[in-house]
């Protein structure tokens, strides 16, 4: 097969050409320099050729290729004028990929599927570690659940991984900046690089990974019906992550565009640290799913050493240029086109290795109520069945203390103030010790940490230097939640110190309700009492994968 790599002498351009030299292809390694794409062919085989796809576009027809793969980059928007080269493969009958990052390109190609259909051509963008990869191993772990609850995605690699100007520029382009995030059936608003995550990819390799977008959280709520699509990258030394945050603290404050010489500038100072660190670098996806009543987690870990890390992203491009005839034509992003087993194939001449694993994923209510979870009503299990973040909102009635004490202790906790119809929302988050709980009384927020207690059926909850250990009573499919036990400051406290909890949580025409009481120690009297229902935020996805 003919096939030209545009951008061929990049840090992925090279290594895609490389590797479908490698598989019996004749290789025009294309791009503006045409001593650069020399270079590489005296080395690893291949021809070169000189193109300005901006310029001169009609240029990377000239081998009369059956295939284009663009290896530029960066990839930006989704105007019409963005896919003037797929535009100029389809008018010539010639196939087309593109390692292509950006969301908004990826999934804006679609608008020449008519046209591309009728050709019988095939352009497919995002055929690299994002979304062509990520989204074949998503659908093999998402295979047999009833639901999908959460896809967790991670790429860590190592620091002596050269970087590219493009990828850079793409990092970059996003720090300071709000992404859409499809978190608990809800798009929420969340900043790039944040929400750190550490992430064990091999025994002693555990890094930290950041929010970022990617193709992945647009395309795969709807593709996968997943309730969360999560995204995160992360660098192995701790001080670029660290000036990546910063920067995005500068871009917040002071908003500036990254202009090329910005992108030689911070490429420059990041190869001065490309002797730390290592050449080991990984990639994770986490899928956490139902099946019937039972949850579980499925976890898929890569690891790529000796410096192969650079090849993975020219993994798919590879693997589906070995049986293009079977892709179906169109124009859209890459989704899923392959099996994972196609894809191991491909990485089988690499330092590479994977791993499939599978464990139980419980909640914090399920683990803490053992085999009594199973007699509370669907409402109330739905409510505590956090596997990422989740979202409930409703009314409540809420009553004040009327003692100086009462009020004091109601305003140190931010406890809300008394009212009827407050409206309230609840947003429940997993972390990796338990759950954060912030309720939001009509603007007025107070926030909870809540972790497993030792004891059975028993929770704790931190409110700052206060903790209390609540049990969980289960009758007549209702949880009373009376105080136990308290420490502050990590002090136990006497019994007569503790706050008293006339709490319950029940169902009551279809919604799940609750009634919280506090009442203060001393016998004085009531801090706060609110009541109400609540109703989950999530909407359904109601198109299928297509």
């Amino acid at each position: 097969m003919k096939i030209v790599v545009v951008g061929g002498y990049g840090v992925f351009g090279s290594r895609l050409a490389e590797l479908l030299l490698r598989d019996g292809h004749s290789v025009w390694v294309a791009g503006r320099s045409l001593e650069k794409a020399q270079e590489l062919t005296n080395v690893i085989g291949g021809h070169p050729l000189e193109v300005d796809v901006r310029a001169t576009p009609d240029k990377v027809l000239q081998p009369r290729p059956d295939v284009v793969i663009d290896a530029t980059g960066p990839f930006k928007g989704n105007q019409d004028s963005a896919y003037h080269l797929p535009r100029l493969c389809l008018a010539a009958a010639v196939d087309y990929l593109d390692l292509s990052d950006n969301a908004d390109f990826t999934s804006g190609i679609s608008i020449l599927d008519e046209a591309a259909r009728k050709q019988g051509r095939r352009l497919l963008s995002g055929a690299s570690s994002v979304p062509g990869l990520s989204s074949i191993v998503a659908a093999e772990l998402c295979r047999g659940y009833d639901e999908i609850l959460l896809i967790d995605i991670a790429i860590l690699p190592g620091n002596r991984a050269p970087r590219g100007a493009a990828v850079i520029a793409s990092i970059v382009g996003q720090m300071g900046t709000l992404s859409p995030v499809w978190r608990g059936g809800v798009w929420r608003k969340q900043r790039i690089w944040t929400d750190a995550k550490r992430v064990s990819l091999d025994q002693g390799l555990t890094r930290t990974g950041y929010l970022i977008e990617v193709p992945d959280i647009r395309l795969f709520p709807k593709f996968f019906q997943a309730r969360s699509v999560v995204f995160r990258a992360g660098m192995e030394l701790g001080l670029l992550n660290m000036a990546l945050r910063s920067l995005g603290w500068v871009r917040r404050t002071w908003p500036f565009d990254v202009s090329p010489q910005c992108v030689r500038l911070m490429q420059w100072c990041a190869n001065c640290l490309l002797r730390f660190g290592s050449d080991r670098g990984g990639m994770s996806v986490t899928v956490v799913g139902r099946k019937g009543a039972a949850f579980s987690q499925r976890d898929w870990r890569l690891i790529a050493a000796a410096g192969d890390g650079p090849y993975i992203p020219g993994i798919t491009a590879r693997a589906l240029l070995r049986s293009l005839k079977q892709v179906a034509p169109g124009a859209r992003p890459c989704l899923a086109e392959l099996t994972l087993d196609e894809v191991n194939q491909a990485m089988s001449d690499l330092c590479v290795t994977t791993e499939l694993s599978e464990t139980a994923r419980k909640s914090l209510f399920q683990t803490c109520l053992g085999d009594r979870w199973a007699e509370l009503p669907p409402q109330v299990q739905d409510l505590h069945s956090v596997q990422d973040i989740e979202s409930f909102s409703g009314t409540a009635q809420v009553l004040r203390g009327k003692s100086l004490f009462t009020r004091l202790l109601a305003n140190i906790f931010r406890f809300p103030a008394a009212g009827e119809n407050v409206s309230v929302s609840v947003t429940m988050t997993r972390t990796k010790r338990g759950e954060i709980w912030e309720r939001n009384f009509g603007g007025r927020i107070f926030r909870s940490h809540c972790t497993s207690a030792k004891a059975p059926y028993r929770y704790k909850e931190h409110f700052g230097l206060l903790t209390c250990e609540l049990a969980l009573l289960v009758e007549n499919e209702c949880i009373s939640l009376p105080v136990t036990r308290g420490w502050f400051a990590g002090i136990p406290l006497p019994r007569f110190f503790l706050p008293r909890s006339d709490s319950r949580e029940y169902v009551q025409c279809g919604s799940f309700c609750f009634d919280i009481a506090l009442r203060a120690p001393f016998g004085g009297g009531l801090i706060v009492q609110y009541r109400g229902y609540l109703q989950p935020d999530r909407s359904e996805l109601l198109q299928n994968k297509n």
